[in-house]
């Protein structure tokens, strides 16, 4: 089954808006750092501008930048975003048997995996764009730099 990538390039796209500031980044500079195109980066842009995550400046220098500070994003803020809550897929149709598991199979997964959703939110409701940002920055100084020849 297919899986979305939104959270993820979402969480990409806010860390090099952070990265640059008050500088705006256009959705074609973005694009090019997530490895998608502009159109998809400026879907998540609306998503996430929707959420009050980032914001647009217009004119020739314009672009997308963060609305908040870093440490003010939670990641369950992004994930409620830009991803559809409904983190297991149930059937597209409802089972229709009158058999015991087809009666009541829905139902008794919901009440299942319901509860694991809610510890996905809890947790990235204690992690922020700043968490993701100092672990970029602390992989980055234990990579030893290599000399070329």
């Amino acid at each position: 089954m297919p899986t979305s990538t939104r959270f993820v390039v979402s969480l990409h796209m806010l860390a090099l808006m952070a990265n640059h500031g008050d500088t705006p980044l256009r959705s074609e500079d973005i694009a090019l750092s997530v490895n998608s195109n502009a159109a998809v980066v400026r879907a998540l842009l609306l998503r996430l501008a929707s959420a009050g995550l980032t914001r647009s400046q217009l004119g020739n220098r314009g672009g997308a930048m963060l609305a908040r500070r870093s440490a003010e994003i939670r990641l369950v803020d992004v994930y409620q975003a830009v991803e559809d809550r409904n983190f297991f897929a149930f059937h597209r149709q409802p089972p229709e048997g009158d058999g015991l598991i087809d009666r009541h199979i829905t139902a008794s997964l919901e009440s299942m995996l319901t509860p694991v959703r809610e510890a996905l939110e809890d947790k990235l409701a204690e992690l922020t764009l700043d968490d993701v940002l100092d672990d970029i920055r602390a992989r980055d100084q234990a990579v030893p730099l290599r000399l070329s020849a």
